[in-house]
């Protein structure tokens, strides 16, 4: 304990209330003061290090050779700013319409055949000339352009001209290939390179687009692919083991240089049975409690757990629906974090007994184990500690010395109140011992937070939900996100309505992997110069 803390716990019970009341004050404030001294210099992972023995050396001490000379410091040369080069002058181009420099951007042609000139020998026809399209088309790391070469021909028994239409894009009229549409997405919400950096990466390449056709780009595909996501939500909610979280994002004016705060609320669903599962980002305005109901539907499956934090929105929606409810021993874990600088003796001993359940977790990770077999291990390694461990946490919460401050008196208190909702993953081996991983999927939140920073609309952060749905579970499934959005961007067009369940990540990878739809520029030649 602080000396604070140590002062009220021995103070004479002739001391005035106020003094009690302040000491209580100054404890509070040390503990905040440490946490802030940790946020900023300290280590913020919640991986526990424990310290080597006090005997053990580090690596290389008492090894220094004698005498030597310290390193000498390396003169630097300082930075020199490049001066700024005008534009070179563009060469004459025989259409208005061209968007990028021929003289910087690879061009790589494909030549579309003439249906007009099934079953014609060569002299029946004549070649008077050809009609050229451009699309822009995209590498991983690299831009082409896509020359489409379209022969206009004369048939010379009727004088008639023949000429195919350009090939259909993904998106009407556009001059994006599906391969730039899937890279743009992946580089904005996986790499999480902002449209700005990816407008200025194009502008150095030689290609002039607007910063606002490349929103237009992404909030059109996200819209392709809102019914894709609508049955994966579906799919979540008939799971019968599933998990929700909340996390914040700024989205849509609230006023002059003010932005509102919205919420995307990631919901997880083992739909295949103890395999990588499904996720949903949903957007919504606030945390309101309303949101889990919205979320999770009103639909219930026979044996349904709903693994979550601590927030009171999540119980109270499953006493009323009437489905068990577990919590995460990952977010207690953290309560004991907190209160590390004032009870350090008792805090490693919480951290001891949690860490021996996550060791039991590991151990049925190494076997393999499943079904039965995992609960019978959990019943029979884990819940003794997990008893040990609250009936551990009763006795602490009976010393005298420990106020309702105090911050281990709090992480007692809320792994206590939680004990029924704590074990719940003993008797269920489906059920996780905590939301790590769905903590996990929803770190590209965070990290967009830190690169695109916000979602200026409304509409934008729905679009954002999206993607980051179809993104995520690509990845939870081990399938490469830019291939399946290649493929599904082409297929959802042709593909049933009443059968658009089969494009979610999961069901695509097992019923159309092997057959994929390719952008053109799998097959194109670059062009001759």
């Amino acid at each position: 304990m602080t000396s604070a803390a140590c002062d009220i716990a021995d103070a004479p019970p002739e001391w005035p209330a106020e003094r009690t009341e302040l000491l209580a004050r100054i404890a509070q404030l040390e503990q905040q003061l440490a946490w802030f001294q940790r946020q900023i210099f300290g280590e913020k992972s919640e991986r526990r290090l424990l310290l080597p023995p006090p005997g053990q050396l580090s690596l290389g001490e008492g090894f220094t050779t004698p005498g030597a000379a310290p390193a000498s410091d390396t003169p630097v040369s300082a930075h020199r700013r490049r001066t700024s080069r005008d534009t070179p002058e563009k060469e004459d181009e025989d259409e208005e319409a061209l968007f990028f420099d021929s003289a910087r951007v690879p061009v790589e042609v494909i030549a579309v055949p003439n249906p007009a000139t099934d079953g014609l020998a060569p002299e029946d026809y004549e070649v008077i000339g050809e009609k050229v399209s451009y699309r822009l088309a995209q590498r991983p790391g690299s831009y082409v352009i896509l020359k489409y070469v379209r022969p206009l021909i004369k048939r010379k028994d009727d004088q008639r001209l023949h000429c195919p239409p350009a090939p259909a894009g993904v998106l009407e009229g556009g001059r994006a290939d599906v391969s730039f549409l899937a890279g743009l997405v992946i580089d904005k919400f996986l790499y999480h390179l902002p449209l700005y950096r990816q407008h200025q990466r194009l502008s150095a390449a030689g290609i002039e687009v607007s910063r606002a056709w490349l929103t237009q780009q992404v909030l059109a595909a996200a819209l392709l692919l809102t019914p894709i996501v609508a049955a994966q939500l579906s799919g979540i909610r008939a799971a019968r083991v599933k998990a929700m979280d909340e996390t914040p994002i700024k989205a849509g004016r609230q006023g002059p240089g003010k932005l509102k705060k919205g919420y995307f609320w990631p919901i997880w669903g083992d739909t295949d049975e103890g395999g990588g599962g499904d996720i949903v980002f949903l957007y919504r305005p606030s945390r309101a409690a309303r949101h889990v109901r919205e979320g999770l539907g009103e639909h219930r499956v026979a044996g349904e757990v709903l693994i979550s934090d601590g927030y009171s929105a999540y119980a109270r929606y499953a006493e009323r629906v009437g489905l068990t409810h577990a919590q995460c021993w990952a977010h207690t874990r953290r309560t004991f974090e907190r209160a590390k600088e004032i009870e350090p003796a008792a805090v490693a001993e919480a951290l001891d007994l949690i860490g021996a359940f996550y060791a039991c977790e590991r151990a049925i990770r190494k076997q393999g184990l499943r079904g039965e077999a995992k609960r019978d291990y959990r019943l029979t390694h884990a819940k003794p500690v997990v008893e040990g461990f609250f009936a551990w946490a009763e006795e602490q919460v009976e010393r005298a010395a420990l106020l309702p401050s105090n911050p281990l008196t709090k992480a007692l208190h809320y792994a206590l109140q939680r004990r029924e909702a704590l074990s719940v993953y003993l008797d269920d081996p489906d059920v996780p011992i905590d939301t790590n991983h769905l903590e996990r999927a929803l770190r590209p939140i965070p990290m967009g937070r830190k690169n695109w920073l916000f979602c200026w609309t409304e509409v934008g952060a729905e679009a954002v939900a999206t993607l980051q749905s179809l993104i995520v579970t690509c990845q939870l499934h081990d399938i490469d996100p830019y291939v399946y959005l290649v493929d599904v961007l082409q297929r959802i067009d042709q593909h049933p309505a009443a059968e658009v369940h089969r494009l979610i990540p999961r069901l695509w990878k097992q019923q159309f992997a092997e057959n994929l739809l390719r952008s053109d520029l799998s097959r194109s030649v670059p062009a001759t110069q």
